[in-house]
């Protein structure tokens, strides 16, 4: 019988992975997006989108479509549907891996100001800047909502969902951008601090390589602890090994 792999995604490893294991004979592979976006990228193979409705439903849908190996290559802050992926595989009885990019580490002329939550990030920008370059995601700006004195430039794929800062500029724009394009962002809009997730990996971090050039402080949200017990992995090709479909 051929194997069913279900990866949980939408983030661009994902996709990578989803490449790999549709191009293999005999695999058949299932992505499953959240469907925040209206128009997501193409992906390889199959495709399904909206929520399981919980660790119950989740687990019926392994069942029911017989998955045998469930990847979680969701964003490294998607923390519910982790946790929901563990409990549904420990459920279920089927292997389950966490495919988390490495996090970004400051260098050498960073001014980085780490922090655990938005909230917290919010109490702190009063202190370190007036203009804001706001990159927590278009469905996290209530936690800066409040800030009535500051000026947020948020980009996003999509319009932004309210509440948000009552002084936001939204600029609608897919990625990937390069550092010259982000100094550029950074310089016009007179932006003088950056707020963003730990997100990790190449696809985001020009806009870390463009404060840096600018001496702009940097505001970084600390990544949530995955669940106690769950295998994590840095990469596609970690995954790959794991999954070991080349064995008779």
């Amino acid at each position: 019988m051929s194997p069913h792999i279900l990866i949980l995604g939408g983030t661009t490893e994902a996709r990578e992975l989803a490449a790999g294991l549709a191009s293999r004979p005999g695999v058949r592979v299932t992505t499953s997006l959240a469907g925040r976006v209206t128009r997501p990228g193409a992906v390889a193979g199959e495709v399904r989108i909206g929520g399981f409705g919980g660790v119950a439903g989740l687990a019926d849908w392994i069942r029911e479509e017989q998955v045998d190996a469930l990847v979680d290559a969701t964003h490294p802050f998607a923390r519910a549907i982790t946790a929901h992926a563990v409990r549904a595989a420990a459920a279920t009885g089927v292997r389950c891996v966490v495919l988390r990019r490495p996090g970004w580490r400051p260098g050498p002329g960073d001014r980085w100001h780490q922090v655990d939550s938005l909230e917290e990030a919010a109490r702190l920008l009063p202190s370190l800047g007036r203009r804001v370059f706001l990159t927590t995601g278009r469905t996290e700006l209530a936690a800066f909502a409040h800030l009535t004195e500051l000026h947020f430039v948020v980009r996003s794929v999509e319009l932004p969902e309210p509440p948000m800062p009552p002084h936001t500029e939204v600029l609608l724009a897919r990625g990937p951008f390069t550092a010259a394009d982000e100094s550029t962002l950074l310089y016009d809009h007179c932006i003088d601090v950056l707020v963003t997730k730990d997100s990790g990996g190449a696809a985001t971090s020009a806009k870390l390589t463009a404060a840096r050039e600018l001496a702009l402080p940097v505001v970084v949200v600390r990544r949530p602890p995955l669940p106690d017990g769950v295998t994590a992995v840095p990469d596609v090709a970690s995954v790959e090994r794991w999954l070991d479909l080349d064995r008779p």
